[in-house]
């Protein structure tokens, strides 16, 4: 966990301490990650061999776009990709946004992935062009490698210091806390600024500027609880005192930000002129081109790495002309991260010409560069298996007959008004005193809601009856 400690005035950060320190036993709440449209994808399922598994990882059928996904997370991996583009192109609902969320996956936390959608460039406070290039700069990882003299070791202390409430009244203020360490080797006594620790966490505290990283739980406590989200780690060996190299993650487009301090004096009329400034600030070219020197230095020291992530622009034919010209010239640059598009138009108008046609509205000159992945529309037995896998991702009960049924509405209709019935399908169960699905809620649902060819179907017969 990259967790940072260095702030440790929140609310969170005083009933932890009341938690830990003063030894109240109170319990946190299990935090539950919501569920989306694609919680259920873990991987893009190729086995050994780079072969599709037909339902696997979360992804059913796709054989050949999950087969060519894996080519492009190989090529990545060995920092063969950067500056090149995939494009992702076939009708709605056929698992483009699953598939670049699987390459995702695959990839793991260590490499960069920035997910947009091609309408994001469009904002009143910053160009179009700036859009683009901070989400090519978050998509690019920089893997720095230090040497720092730390404190590591296993918390096995945590007292701490009261004082006088500096503000005056009542009660007392914790102003320290006297941190125990201990390592296979020894252990060792440090005072330091409240933190968000508890005993038995692994911790490292860097000599220079007493900054807090933690490094997960001691594999001591690991068999307190059956189940936890907690990252078990060995007892650090050696002294607690040591040099230690330290790696860090961090994006081009952290250090930008980093670095692009606001401009003005500090008198009263420019502090309100920053107060009245948009929030979003664009970074010059210049500011980019110093970090960019300094990170070639780095990495020529070797001290730092350079890792090329993956920029995924969905609904790629919202992009007009200018960011397309703007796309080629960031694609050819020394530093740039691999691109993903998706796209489900055909041949339609580039957005910003006015007889300008294209397929999948995206210029030719663009399309020579791509490597470009089809998709394929579900077959009803695909279409049966994804249900399956939604409702066992959503906690639902459901029988046979009722996903045979949703399997045919999504032959007729689209599979995502299918996978939209089942949450509807579930409470119509429920209001009648079962826990399960069947048959008959679904075709109670079918009748209250109607899929856009049905309502297109009304609007056609009825057009008289609507206003135009």
């Amino acid at each position: 966990m990259n967790t940072h400690y260095e702030n440790s005035n929140t609310l969170l950060e005083q009933t932890y301490l009341h938690k830990h320190v003063y030894g109240k036993n109170i319990m946190f709440c299990v935090k539950t990650q919501r569920i989306s449209a694609h919680s259920h994808i873990k991987g893009l399922g190729l086995d050994e061999n780079g072969y599709a598994i037909q339902s696997a990882a979360g992804l059913v059928g796709q054989e050949q776009a999950r087969e060519a996904a894996g080519v492009v997370v190989d090529m990545v991996r060995s920092k063969k990709m950067a500056g090149r583009a995939v494009l992702l192109a076939g009708p709605p609902g056929t698992g483009k946004t699953a598939i670049a969320l699987a390459i995702a996956q695959e990839l793991g936390n260590k490499v960069p992935f920035c997910p947009m959608v091609g309408s994001e460039v469009y904002s009143s406070e910053i160009k179009k062009t700036e859009v683009l290039m901070e989400n090519f700069r978050r998509a690019i990882g920089l893997r720095i490698r230090e040497t720092k003299e730390v404190y590591e070791g296993e918390v096995s202390e945590l007292t701490p210091v009261e004082t006088e409430n500096p503000a005056g009244g009542y009660g007392k203020t914790v102003s320290h806390v006297i941190i125990g360490l201990r390592t296979a080797k020894g252990s060792k006594q440090l005072k330091l600024d409240p933190k968000k620790v508890e005993v038995g966490d692994v911790i490292y505290i860097e000599a220079t500027s007493g900054a807090v990283k933690r490094q997960g739980r001691s594999d001591a406590y690991a068999t307190e609880f059956d189940l936890e989200a907690e990252e078990y780690v060995p007892l650090p060996k050696g002294d607690v005192h040591k040099k230690k190299e330290v790696v860090q993650d961090v994006t081009l487009h952290d250090l930008d930000a980093a670095n692009a301090k606001p401009q003005g004096g500090q008198d009263v009329l420019s502090m309100m002129g920053q107060l009245l400034k948009p929030k979003k600030t664009e970074i010059t070219d210049k500011l980019r081109q110093e970090i960019n020197k300094v990170v070639d230095k780095y990495i020529d020291q070797g001290i730092a790495e350079l890792v090329p992530g993956v920029l995924f622009i969905d609904e790629v034919h919202m992009l007009d002309i200018e960011t397309f010209t703007y796309l080629h010239r960031a694609l050819e640059s020394a530093i740039a991260p691999i691109v993903i598009f998706a796209t489900n138009r055909g041949k339609c108008l580039i957005r910003g010409t006015d007889d300008i046609y294209s397929p999948h509205g995206v210029p030719l000159d663009l399309l020579d560069r791509l490597l470009i992945i089809r998709t394929i529309p579900y077959g009803r037995s695909d279409m049966e298996q994804i249900l399956r896998l939604r409702a066992s991702t959503e906690g639902l009960e459901i029988e046979p007959g009722a996903i045979s049924a949703l399997g045919e509405i999504g032959v007729k209709a689209t599979l995502r008004y299918a996978v939209q019935l089942l949450t509807p399908a579930f409470l119509t169960a429920k209001i009648n005193g079962r826990g399960n699905i069947v048959l008959g809620d679904v075709e109670e649902i079918g009748s209250l809601f109607l899929d856009a060819k049905a309502s297109s179907k009304i609007l056609t017969e009825n057009k008289e009856k609507f206003m135009t």
